[in-house]
């Protein structure tokens, strides 16, 4: 109940007023079954419009802090992105990985549909970053289909490290549904996990026309705030592009 009264009372027609919010591609959600939602990653907003524009319920995993912090303000956060949709995960590594997974891959059984932001993190830059792999785990678990999403111009109504959202017409971009079933059963090996986030990526790539660079957006955050402490250190320019076939052939494997 507090989802929907979030989106429809509480929060949802002062987004409309104020963002005038456009979704391109909505056919391409289905009606109804287990489905991940895969995103560029520009903002916080992101997890605020996908929903807004979507007819279906949509779940986020959410870090852990944002439902632990105590104090009023803890509780007010906890109780804003409970009714956002969100769900908490534990992001601390090792058990704590496995167990987000599981969550996740039990959603998707269930139905859910799941957004999942690739790059683990929010771009530092604008431009899109390699895809961790457990996206891919979670698809051959679960048996369900990707359809890749971008997200525009969200960065711009809510830049990093604002406190204040300012007024900016955001578009989404919605993609086909990706079926990876020719890779069933090799859940678990890396080398196909690989070659399905990186196909992922590349089809976010095409939708979003973000420049992509091969490294994962923390270690480029790590390398932009040694730029800014004065060290010697440079984020990559934008890599050689991965064709649909280069992702669909991998080698010492039944795959491709």
């Amino acid at each position: 109940m507090l989802y929907w009264l979030m989106k429809h009372v509480f929060l949802g027609p002062l987004l409309r007023l104020f963002f005038r919010p456009e979704v391109e591609g909505g056919e391409n959600i289905p009606a109804d079954g287990g489905a991940i939602l895969a995103s560029n990653h520009l903002a916080v907003a992101d997890s605020f419009f996908l929903p807004l524009m979507l007819r279906r319920r949509v779940t986020f995993p959410a870090k852990l802090e944002y439902f632990t912090q105590p104090g009023l303000k803890g509780r007010f956060k906890k109780w804003f992105f409970t009714g956002m949709g969100q769900i908490p995960i534990d992001r601390s590594g090792g058990a704590a990985a496995q167990a987000a997974l599981d969550t996740g891959i039990r959603l998707l059984r269930e139905g859910h549909l799941l957004g999942i932001y690739p790059e683990g993190t929010r771009s530092p830059d604008g431009r899109l970053y390699k895809g961790k792999t457990g996206l891919a785990r979670m698809v051959l678990e679960a048996r369900v289909k990707v359809i890749p999403v971008a997200m525009f111009d969200t960065d711009k109504a809510n830049p990093i490290g604002s406190k204040m959202w300012k007024p900016h017409k955001i578009r989404i971009k919605i993609g086909k549904p990706m079926d990876f079933s020719r890779y069933e059963g090799l859940a678990g090996d890396r080398f196909v996990e690989r070659s399905i986030t990186d196909e992922i990526m590349y089809a976010l790539m095409e939708l979003s026309g973000q420049e992509y660079v091969d490294i994962y957006a923390a270690k480029a955050k790590e390398l932009l705030a040694a730029q800014a402490n004065g060290e010697a250190a440079e984020v990559p320019a934008q890599q050689r592009r991965r064709t649909a076939a280069d992702a669909d052939r991998i080698p010492e494997t039944e795959a491709g």
